[in-house]
């Protein structure tokens, strides 16, 4: 299930953003200040950010410039009332993806939203290196040193997570949505054994890792 970040403090545009993308099935958070949006983005994994420019606290711009600076690659839509052109042209400058200028139908918000997110799909390399592994995401398969590795599913849906995310933290709730779901109840100690026996296939030394990296009290991060 798609994340997004929708970050508009008008209650009733942020209220119906959230409904309508819900019913589209994704899964929405609101953040309704520009320093709160800068801070979720850069502590969860979303899948995109719909962004308004006028907020308060720090506009759509600073909001949009800290997430590029931050190395996120994270498709940003910019919703703007504004019909300068220099306006757009400064967003797109800046690293956003696309714009949608207010007042704008949901129909059209929902195709930009979709088109952007089927392109970050396509994005995703399908071969990704990291020492002597390398992960093939179309097969399916890791291979250390050109040889093949035994990853059950769940391990290959953890370590393509950790990837996807590489650099940021992930809780083990996150970890537990991404590659248990929300409908399985799975345990911390579950999750921890899994990452466990993960490393003994892809580190050079499990007892000190160096690409899966625990991060006390929170979770996990991926440093390669």
């Amino acid at each position: 299930m798609p994340r997004i970040l929708v970050v508009e403090d008008e209650p009733n545009l942020a209220l119906g953003l959230e409904d309508d993308l819900k019913l589209e099935g994704y899964e929405v958070e609101v953040a309704r200040d520009g320093e709160t949006a800068s801070r979720r983005a850069r502590e969860q994994p979303f899948d995109l950010i719909i962004l308004d420019i006028m907020l308060p606290r720090r506009d759509g711009f600073e909001v949009c410039r800290d997430i590029r600076r931050a190395g996120l690659r994270t498709p940003i839509v910019m919703l703007t009332a504004k019909t300068q052109e220099s306006d757009k042209v400064a967003g797109l400058d800046l690293g956003a993806d696309d714009y949608v200028t207010k007042p704008f139908s949901p129909r059209e918000l929902r195709a930009r939203v979709k088109a952007l997110l089927r392109r970050a799909a396509g994005d995703a390399p399908e071969l990704y290196r990291f020492g002597e592994n390398e992960l093939d995401f179309s097969r399916c398969e890791l291979r250390r040193s050109g040889r093949p590795q035994e990853l059950t599913p769940l391990e290959f849906k953890l370590l393509a997570a950790l990837i996807r995310h590489r650099g940021r933290v992930l809780t083990r709730d996150q970890l537990l949505d991404d590659v248990w779901g929300r409908e399985i109840a799975v345990t911390d100690r579950v999750i921890d054994t899994h990452i466990t026996n993960l490393r003994k296939k892809i580190e050079p030394e499990p007892s000190t890792p160096c690409y899966v990296v625990s991060v006390r009290g929170i979770g996990y991060r991926f440093d390669g």
